[in-house]
């Protein structure tokens, strides 16, 4: 009787063990899947400012100016 005692005292920190790694698995896929959704809406915006500066380099080689003119411009340069 006193070997099935032992046996389950074992079993048990088992558990214990197995449930934690379960949870700390499942917390760092959770925090995974956050950080994928961050950097996703991270290129939507990255999608807006190309659009805008592509916008901006058409209306100044529309104007009249050169390519490299129009991008020093849409940088923020003179």
């Amino acid at each position: 009787m006193s070997e099935e005692k032992k046996d389950s005292k074992k079993c048990s920190g088992k558990k214990n063990i197995m449930f934690a790694y379960g949870f700390i698995q499942l917390g760092s896929s959770f925090v995974t899947a956050i950080a994928l959704a961050a950097i996703a809406f991270g290129f939507c915006s990255v999608k807006k400012e190309s659009k805008l500066f592509n916008k901006c380099v058409a209306e100044i080689i529309e104007d009249g100016g050169t390519n490299s003119e129009a991008v020093r411009y849409c940088n923020g340069g003179n």
